[in-house]
């Protein structure tokens, strides 16, 4: 199981990231020198993530025609393709993002029995975003609502159970993880709700949960007290993104819908993008050192294909 993989005493560095699949037209090679730089510090797991298809417009004999287009493909052949290439290297786990949106049940149930047969063993288990011109998250009419349903399905697989009955089938042996919020999900009316839904993912058999990023440590452990008193046992891990440009103090809230510290805005609200990057790079080490000292199960950085942010930060931590 990944979860193995985690700390098993407070201060142990144990580290994963998140890196986007090739945007269309490029290639792995990319995703790869990203990755290159950073095994020297030995991470134990490599999401790759997973979005819906963009409708894009199109002018055809004077009408306006809209088209599906996968902005990121390939989230299911990356990871098998990173599984043989990291084979042998440091036994890092590959996942990828697995989301209800635009997925049929049937569609998910053929992306999981296609990872099976690539030999990965752990998958985040994901709502999805709303498509950029829907109000909020519409559902494939033939699929899950939230990740829970997800969740379930992933389930019964490891218990043998297909969609259709099969004889003698062979139960999958996946690692599930999902998404937890320390600053609230933005369509969670409020915290207590937005915990109850996480509490029915894990009930379903949830094995371990990843946060979105968040800026403020206090938060976290917020969090994680709350999700303990409502009976959520399993691992927590925090989830780390370093400012790297003055637009983000912009940018995420609006896309994550997280909250900045006012002591980390007014630091770099007059400072040009080199400052933010150092400050962020350095806000980033003091979150990280102050939770491997309460003692998380794993640090997971956001890199948005950035590796020398991250590469900054694992120096000042090993």
């Amino acid at each position: 199981m990944y979860t193995d993989k985690f700390a098993t005493k407070p201060g142990e560095l144990k580290w994963s990231l998140e890196i986007l699949p090739p945007t269309l037209g490029k290639t792995v090679d990319d995703v790869c020198a990203t990755l290159d730089q950073l095994l020297e510090y030995h991470p134990i797991g490599i999401e790759v993530t997973y979005h819906q298809e963009k409708i894009v417009s199109k002018n055809e004999n004077g009408m306006q025609i809209g088209y599906p287009l996968r902005r990121n493909p390939g989230t299911v052949p990356l990871c098998s393709y990173l599984k043989g290439y990291y084979h042998g290297k440091d036994d890092v786990e590959i996942t990828p993002h697995l989301i209800c949106g635009g997925f049929s049940i049937k569609e998910c149930e053929e992306a999981l029995i296609d990872l099976n047969v690539a030999n990965i063993r752990t998958v985040l288990a994901l709502r999805g975003d709303p498509q950029d011109l829907e109000k909020g998250f519409v559902p494939h009419p033939e699929g899950h609502h939230h990740a829970s349903g997800l969740v379930e399905q992933i389930v019964n697989l490891n218990n043998g159970k297909y969609l259709f009955p099969i004889e003698d089938p062979t139960p999958t042996k996946f690692c599930i993880g999902v998404a937890g919020y320390p600053d609230k999900h933005y369509e969670a009316p409020n915290r207590d709700y937005d915990m109850q839904m996480l509490k029915n993912k894990v009930d379903k058999g949830a094995d371990y949960i990843v946060t979105q990023m968040f800026f403020d440590t206090k938060n976290y452990f917020a969090f994680v007290e709350k999700a303990r008193k409502v009976g959520i046992k399993i691992p927590i891990v925090p989830g780390i993104k370093p400012l790297d440009s003055k637009k983000q103090l912009t940018v995420l809230p609006r896309k994550f819908h997280i909250e900045l510290p006012q002591e980390l805005v007014e630091m770099t609200l007059s400072q040009d993008d080199a400052a933010v990057k150092q400050i962020g790079i350095e806000w980033a080490v003091a979150q990280c050192k102050e939770l491997l000292y309460y003692g998380v199960p794993a640090l997971h950085f956001y890199s948005m294909n950035k590796a020398a942010p991250i590469k900054e930060i694992l120096k000042k931590l090993v």
